[in-house]
């Protein structure tokens, strides 16, 4: 069984309407920097640059 006490939470918000859309988790033992990738906007209604928020 998969022990995820090392994945932290994180939230991705959309680079061009600033709105907090996605909860997600990431090993901050593996990916240390900020999270980006291309993920849809059900605001902007497209897919846009989401990048990891505090």
């Amino acid at each position: 069984m998969e022990d995820n006490r090392m994945r932290t939470k994180i939230t991705l918000a959309c680079t061009e309407c600033k709105r907090r859309n996605y909860d997600m988790t990431k090993e901050k033992k593996n990916h240390p920097e900020r999270m980006e990738t291309m993920k849809y906007c059900r605001f902007c209604r497209k897919h846009t640059l989401h990048k990891e928020t505090k």
